[in-house]
């Protein structure tokens, strides 16, 4: 049970494999025997993955770290050199890349890797097991050269492909510099060959892989390579094949259009970061996008193609006041995606956001994820409810659970104004945003839409009873008793069972 060096991934959630480490693993050379890879859910109890890193007693431990973990992982740290402080810990990872001098968790480890550690760590390993540890606590990795790596791919196991997100990615970097991302520091974007790459993704296909998410942050920036995959897998086409790739919204040639055309509903899903439509924000964190050919676009998208559409909006950026977030949201949702993702601006580590601190007031959580609190035109309080807002928007107009009941909130005017004014009455009913039970949900859903906006009960309720039901749900909720007959047993065992996400995909 025991390795010289233990690669530990504190992941999100159990369905989050770390795609990082694998790279790291497939790229320890003649160490690769004495390696060792295991994965924990970052909010599991912290003496259960002290005790499980202890029971394997590693020499060197290596520990990813991101935004989602930075927490646990400064904790697991502070125990383990507690306990042992003889073994070697080295970090890595996007959050411990920058800004190391005033960080606990790199003050207690003995070494952090920044940038792309897939050599570098290695090479790390090497002169520790050799006794030739360097004196250099924080080492900065050469960026590597992506077709001297070894690909991650073989690592992912039978229970990984079953059950977990399988990641994947045919490049690196980002061609824009928009400030709030750290991808805009992976200038310039290379790509890895194409050919290994491909046959990668059809050895991963034929062990029964239907469903990969493509990590690229550009994944339409080189046309050559997006339709060759395109091509890879529409040849391999068969029901339950998923997809999903990032995408600028503004870059969309014919070439790849027809590409695009040939899927089935369902099939592909594309990220587009729209971000913001205000010009004057987008100039000010160095932006660069076409709002014409996005919207052009994306009427491409949903009026030609099969496509689910996952398209961001980011709140708080400098020169964004609550009216133009509301304008811009209303742009976006009349151009009809699937799903508007509303993110709270982040100040990562290392962008160069921070550049806006003084003039714009930018003010952020001093805890990850370190989120906006205010700025110059939105204060604490407004902030906090548009915090509000996207939660809400999340749970009810992206989670798939209320597709026909949704729309009836916003039908009558701004969907922006209609929502939040939902959304206020909503946390004034509950009191929180989270561990909300779905029939709670939706039965607010109908005192909203009936009492407040007046709208028709029993319409209503029938409305959201055939949302309901899309769950293949056996139970009827007592608040819809007076205006809906529950569903027959018969009913019941003809239902298609499907995952609500992937009936959403199919839906839209």
């Amino acid at each position: 049970m025991s390795a010289d060096v233990l690669l530990a991934a504190l992941n999100a959630r159990y369905a989050h494999a770390s795609f990082g480490l694998r790279y790291l693993l497939a790229n320890m050379g003649e160490l690769t025997p004495r390696t060792d890879l295991v994965e924990f859910v970052a909010n599991s109890p912290s003496e259960q993955i002290l005790q499980s890193v202890l029971a394997r007693n590693p020499r060197i431990l290596g520990l990813g770290v991101y935004i989602w973990n930075v927490e646990a992982a400064t904790r697991l740290v502070r125990e383990l050199k507690r306990v042992r402080p003889e073994l070697v810990i080295v970090l890595g990872g996007p959050e411990v890349s920058y800004e190391t001098d005033d960080q606990e968790i790199v003050r207690l480890a003995d070494y952090t890797v920044c940038g792309e550690a897939d050599l570098a760590f290695a090479a790390l390993c090497r002169q520790i097991l050799g006794g030739d540890a360097p004196e250099r606590r924080v080492i900065a990795a050469e960026l590597p050269v992506l077709d001297r790596l070894a690909l991650p791919y073989q690592l992912y196991t039978d229970e990984d492909i079953a059950r977990r997100v399988i990641y994947v990615e045919a490049s690196r970097g980002c061609p824009y510099s928009c400030e709030f991302c750290l991808s805009a520091l992976e200038i310039p974007v290379r790509q890895f060959a194409l050919d290994p790459f491909l046959a990668a993704l059809g050895e991963l296909f034929a062990r029964g892989t239907r469903q990969f998410k493509f990590v690229d942050r550009t994944f339409n920036l080189n046309l050559r390579t997006s339709r060759a995959i395109l091509d890879f897998f529409y040849e391999r086409y068969e029901p339950g094949l998923f997809l999903h790739f990032e995408m600028i919204p503004d870059r969309f040639p014919e070439a790849l259009r027809d590409a695009i055309r040939r899927f089935p509903p369902g099939a592909l899903q594309f990220e587009v970061g729209v971000q913001s439509f205000n010009e004057e924000t987008a100039e000010l964190i160095s932006r660069r996008q076409d709002n014409r050919r996005l919207e052009e676009n994306l009427r491409f998208l949903r009026g030609e193609t099969g496509v689910h559409v996952h398209a961001d909006l980011i709140v708080g950026l400098p020169g964004e006041s609550l009216e133009s977030f509301g304008a811009g949201f209303d742009r976006l949702l009349a151009l009809g995606p699937q799903e508007i993702q509303v993110g709270m601006l982040k100040r990562l580590r290392g962008t160069p956001i921070i550049r806006h601190d003084v003039e714009w007031a930018m003010r952020y959580s001093p805890r990850p994820p370190y989120e906006i609190l205010s700025n110059r035109l939105i204060d604490e309080p407004t902030m906090a409810r548009l915090a509000r807002f996207a939660r809400f928007w999340d749970l009810v107009a992206n989670s798939g659970n209320f597709i026909e009941s949704a729309p009836r909130l916003w039908r009558d005017g701004s969907p922006f104004a209609s929502f939040i004014a939902f959304s206020d009455w909503l946390y004034a009913r509950l009191g929180r945003t989270w561990a909300i039970p779905l029939v709670e949900l939706a039965e607010s859903v109908f005192v909203y839409l009936v009492d407040v906006l007046g709208h028709d009960a029993q319409a209503t309720a029938e409305t959201i009873w055939r949302d309901y039901q899309r769950g293949n749900r056996p139970d009827r909720p007592a608040f819809l008793s007076p205006y809906v007959e529950p569903p027959s047993r018969r009913a019941l065992l003809g239902q298609p069972s499907r995952a609500r996400r992937q009936a959403r995909h199919q839906l839209s």
